[in-house]
């Protein structure tokens, strides 16, 4: 769907897109009703362009822009968005409510739509590039808790999730390296050929914003953009699709999800949630050559790769007490098993048990040393 073409084609994926309807909402027996959650920075570059929308298609709606950034990721916005829907009122089965933002507000509406009336449907239209490839896929939502990052939430899928890159064309160049972070651990955990094209087309990928090549027909997408949003995504999706309640504990895509939690929310706001990704994969690549698992070269290589997509690779506050501490918060939430995921070669991993604190401080020593201060962080 070409969010910022729908008057012009005249499509309604966005009201109907979710089931088999199609057709004029003006034939139904009711009038249509949406509730729709935006984004305010979203709001202020589309808003105008969502209300012409519903208004062409006399829609009744309620538009509610909200800051949906990490540091408002709480139940307080839940709770405001359930009120504003309480008064609006919707049909729990054939009125979903629509999530246009990033990650946050796709995780916030999530949870709000699975606390009212216990399910209520919703959809997402992902606005960054990170939760093009990362938020819009899987079942999971929540809120921040406690100081900890989505510690409230629940498994409840959208009923449909509309991608459209040209939303990225607005997004700041350090929010599309944000993306990429993501992207680059699915080429790290399973599928080399990723690695190799953000490798060779990530500063053009910075560049474009994923866009399509001016003076080309639209449908003429970018090669690299289509090819890598492509394969992140369905990699995502293989590894999601099977285990989607996380029945199983062992999961690859939780590699840089182990210390990054903690991290960001300890500098909070100072890096964005793939930035801390980053951080934590460029650790865990020293982690897994210390381990035998890579060599030196091919460790430096990624390090490379990820300083070409403009990610951190460093971090003065992630100290070693705080690995340890995450860590030792993932042996209490995972069974009591590490489950770290370590890659084994380019587009290829495993999970570990084993990876002892000897292990972890040689490697946490090389990589502040190599990338860092030269010293321990304290």
């Amino acid at each position: 769907m070409d969010f910022c073409h729908l008057l012009k084609y005249h499509r309604e994926d966005l009201l109907f897109g979710h089931t088999d309807h199609r057709g004029d909402p003006q034939s139904a027996s009711k009038p249509v009703k949406r509730f729709i959650v935006i984004d305010e920075v979203v709001h202020a570059l589309y808003g105008n362009r969502i209300s012409e929308y519903m208004k062409a298609r006399n829609v009744v709606y309620k538009m509610l822009p909200l800051p949906t950034t990490e540091e408002n990721k709480s139940m307080e916005l839940v709770t405001t968005i359930l009120e504003e829907v309480h008064q609006f009122g919707i049909d729990r089965r054939s009125e979903p409510i629509l999530a246009i933002g990033g990650g946050v507000c796709l995780d916030i509406v999530g949870l709000a739509a699975s606390l009212y009336r216990r399910r209520t449907p919703y959809i997402r239209v992902p606005t960054t590039l990170l939760a093009y490839v990362d938020a819009s896929v899987g079942a999971k939502n929540g809120v921040n808790f406690a100081n900890c990052k989505n510690k409230l939430g629940s498994y409840i899928p959208p009923v449909a999730t509309f991608l459209d890159r040209s939303f990225l064309a607005t997004v700041p160049r350090r929010h599309i390296a944000n993306g990429l972070a993501e992207m680059l651990k699915m080429a790290l955990m399973k599928h080399k050929g990723l690695f190799e094209l953000l490798e060779a087309e990530g500063q053009n990928l910075l560049d474009s914003k994923f866009q399509t090549r001016e003076g080309t027909d639209e449908t003429d997408q970018s090669p690299a953009a289509s090819a890598s949003s492509r394969i992140a995504i369905e990699t995502m999706l293989e590894e999601l699709a099977p285990n989607l309640w996380e029945d199983d504990l062992d999961r690859l895509v939780d590699f840089g999800h182990l210390v990054s939690p903690e991290l960001e929310m300890e500098v909070l706001p100072a890096l964005l949630h793939g930035e801390a990704v980053a951080v934590e994969m460029s650790l865990m690549v020293y982690v897994a050559c210390g381990r035998g698992l890579l060599p030196a070269a091919l460790r430096d290589r990624v390090v490379r790769c990820m300083r070409s997509l403009e990610l951190p690779v460093w971090h003065p506050l992630c100290s070693l007490a705080l690995a340890r501490r995450a860590l030792g918060e993932r042996l209490r939430h995972s069974g009591g098993r590490l489950r770290m995921p370590l890659p084994t070669a380019l587009g290829r991993a495993e999970i570990f048990n084993d990876i002892s604190d000897d292990t972890l401080c040689q490697a946490f020593q090389e990589w502040s040393v190599d990338l860092g201060t030269g010293h321990l962080p304290t």
